[in-house]
């Protein structure tokens, strides 16, 4: 099936072009991952992240397995996964934008990532195989989707039975507040497009998932009824294939 680029689409890849061609990273590493786990990453790369979490962690990947990146980017999650599987893994990353799959691509040359690749392709029609990676990653991308439950359903088609996928989004616990814009500026950004929590967990429910779990980001323990309602906030979302 071939993919048509909607609007949101078209405003997203413009909007994370120039994010590539400036370099211009939303947030330092040191703020989203243990400093350990990228100690070994140049600081060219290191530095360049526009996620909203550590979906790698959250992960627990084993040397071996086969992982996916949903939204890749400048390619620094591949790559810390990458040193996680080892080089008996294999990492993919998929990402619609060509400024930011060359970026990727160069970053893979400059630290010899030989068990990386990068492939460009929408969210809603992945450019891999049926049954064909253990893990799939995301971080601050599956919100800038206009069609999060066929996201879903790609994830579980694309996973071997009793994978599983670990994820770090924008969401929020309730309605979105009606303060929060919902313009094409606002959804590259990461805010408009933002699910509530009990609709992501619905959604991948209904595409097949097991043990989904939506958690606040910076406490898992946080009581979700203390969360502000309809305010968009970054959380873990883990789940699995049965």
């Amino acid at each position: 099936m071939t993919q048509s680029p909607t609007p949101i689409h078209e405003a997203v890849r413009e909007h994370y072009a120039e994010r590539a061609k400036t370099s211009s990273s939303c947030c330092g590493p040191s703020t989203l991952y243990d400093p350990a786990l990228i100690t070994d990453i140049p600081t060219e790369v290191a530095s360049f992240t526009l996620g909203c979490g550590d979906p790698i962690t959250v992960a627990a990947l084993q040397p071996g397995e086969t992982v996916l990146d949903l939204g890749s980017g400048g390619g620094l999650d591949c790559f810390l996964a990458a040193k996680q599987v080892g080089p008996a893994g294999r990492v993919i990353g998929v990402d619609m934008t060509p400024e930011m799959l060359a970026k990727a691509r160069a970053n893979a040359v400059k630290l010899n990532a030989a068990n990386v690749e990068f492939r460009e392709g929408y969210l809603e029609n992945l450019p891999v195989a049926e049954a064909s990676v253990d893990v799939v990653i995301s971080n601050c991308v599956i919100n800038l989707s206009p069609d999060k439950p066929q996201v879903f359903r790609e994830i579980f088609r694309v996973l071997k039975p009793g994978g599983r996928v670990s994820v770090s989004d924008i969401v929020t616990h309730g309605p979105m507040n009606p303060l929060v814009a919902k313009g094409l500026e606002e959804w590259a950004a990461c805010v408009a497009g933002a699910l509530d929590m009990a609709d992501y967990t619905r959604g991948l429910t209904e595409a097949g998932f097991t043990d989904v779990l939506v958690r606040p980001k910076d406490n898992v323990n946080q009581v979700v009824a203390a969360l502000p309602v309809g305010v968009p906030f970054s959380a873990t979302v883990t789940g699995r294939k049965p």
